[in-house]
């Protein structure tokens, strides 16, 4: 099976590409992906796996500032990573994430994603580290809020993560929706 690999800034894709991109994402989570999930991965970059069956993985990756010990830091921010269902565990989603953390690593201070407990295998394998102090996010309304349902789910990467102090909270840029 001959496998092709696709990177493209969200500008680049056709109305047919991103179609299935968003197809691929609602299929791989299962009902769990509305607008504004797909709206957080758009305006960036993206890797596109294709098989002879058509689009087979997805992800993204954006920028987002995060807060830290009073610097605001340039993170690419992992997004919309998912796999076709029929060929999960073949090593695609490590082709899209080998993808995203060359981005990340050569543009940005850090790489910073949400994880599901089934994605952090492959994430935490690919030497990103869980976040284990507190998450917050500057709100437009109530300024900086604490996350702790988000507390857990959060990894970082890149030389800047393993200096980072858990003792020191993060602070994500707000979006609509899940902030994290």
């Amino acid at each position: 099976m001959t496998i092709r690999v696709r990177t493209a800034h969200t500008a680049d894709l056709t109305p047919a590409e991103l179609g299935a991109v968003r197809g691929l994402l609602e299929a791989a989570f299962e009902g769990d992906f509305g607008d504004e999930d797909w709206d957080h991965g758009l305006g960036g970059l993206h890797v596109l796996v294709h098989d002879g069956s058509g689009l087979a993985a997805h992800g993204a990756v954006v920028m987002r500032r995060v807060g830290y010990r009073g610097r605001w830091l340039r993170a690419g921010y992992v997004e919309n990573v998912a796999v076709r269902a029929d060929v999960r565990r073949g090593g695609l989603g490590g082709r899209v994430m080998a993808e995203l953390e060359r981005a990340v690593d050569r543009a940005y201070d850090l790489g910073a994603l949400s994880a599901s407990d089934d994605g952090a295998r492959l994430y935490t394998s690919r030497g990103w580290e869980r976040w284990t102090g507190q998450v917050h996010a500057l709100s437009p309304r109530d300024g900086i809020v604490r996350l702790p349902d988000e507390e857990g789910d959060c990894y970082v990467r890149a030389a800047l993560a393993g200096s980072l102090d858990p003792g020191h909270e993060l602070v994500f840029d707000w979006r609509d929706g899940d902030v994290l």
